[in-house]
């Protein structure tokens, strides 16, 4: 399989779930996902955040506020009604892009402590069976199970969430926390990193190294281990809008959350038009895979 490090567009388009997810882990440590919030006016006007992505580095796009039942990202050149009733906007961006696109679902839990004080999202962005169908037909390629702040996304729905979508989704699986999304539980426990496995997910999310109180080297060296022993990746995240930090801080956490053993680093979308400041995609690159494999990836052509 060819490493998604240094993979042409027509190679990744004909990957499937179990593709990519070795494609991965053939790039040792060395993929960025970078998160974009889809109803967020572009940094870049005329073009998608997507675009601005992949430009500076970013190998996977993840969507973020993206609802299936009312599909919708910002700065395509295209509305869903010209696009045709048949039409997806996920596979007119990864037609611009080339990458592989992936959304956020979240498995909000109704009895969540608080519940009332917490933000409500609607049908479209949760994890349901409707959502995970409605994911195949639009073309997504991963799906992240986890919380945005104040959304009462717990542990062990994430979990029951992560069966439901191994039965009803083909890409690839991604589940766990960035930060505590409004729930007073810990972001990285063991046993529920041992759930998001046995339930069947492909990749962890943790909160990355440097961006959460508390979580510490050692907690993600065993979360790093109790995922590789079990035939699953893991993906670091900057989810506390240290995205928007100076590069310093972007490389510090990109070089010790790499030591670290992770597969895949997220970076948020807390900057201006709702993504990361393109240069700290471009610095977290540089930091993690030096400047031969960046030229390449940012300057391979979409039609190759």
């Amino acid at each position: 399989m060819k490493r998604l490090l240094s993979a042409n567009t027509s190679e990744i388009e004909a990957m499937n779930g179990a593709d990519l997810k070795q494609s991965i882990l053939a790039s040792e440590g060395r993929i960025i996902c970078a998160e974009n919030v889809v109803n967020a006016g572009p940094q870049v006007g005329e073009l998608t955040n997507g675009e601005v992505a992949v430009a500076y580095g970013a190998d996977l796009l993840l969507l973020n506020g993206f609802d299936c039942f009312e599909p919708f990202i910002g700065g395509l050149p295209e509305t869903v009604a010209d696009l045709g009733p048949d039409s997806s906007p996920v596979l007119r961006l990864k037609k611009l892009i080339g990458r592989p696109v992936g959304i956020n679902l979240e498995p909000v839990d109704p009895h969540a402590a608080g519940m009332e004080q917490l933000l409500t999202i609607a049908e479209g962005r949760m994890s349901s069976v409707k959502t995970f169908q409605e994911a195949e037909k639009l073309g997504v390629d991963f799906i992240c199970l986890t919380g945005n702040p104040g959304t009462g996304v717990t542990s062990q729905e994430i979990a029951k969430a992560v069966r439901v979508a191994k039965e009803h989704f083909s890409g690839l699986i991604i589940a766990g926390k960035m930060h505590s999304a409004g729930v007073n539980e810990p972001v990285a426990a063991p046993e529920a990193i041992e759930a998001y496995i046995e339930a069947g997910a492909d990749v962890i999310l943790l909160p990355a190294v440097g961006t959460v109180p508390g979580f510490t080297d050692e907690e993600m060296r065993a979360a790093v281990q109790v995922a590789k022993d079990n035939n699953a990746l893991t993906m670091s995240a900057i989810g506390t809008s240290q995205e928007s930090a100076d590069a310093d801080t972007i490389k510090q956490i990109a070089l010790r959350n790499k030591i670290n053993g992770v597969d895949i680093q997220h970076i948020g979308d807390a900057g201006y038009g709702g993504l990361a400041p393109a240069e700290n995609i471009y610095t977290m690159s540089l930091a993690i895979r030096g400047l031969r494999h960046t030229l390449n990836r940012v300057s391979r052509s979409i039609l190759r």
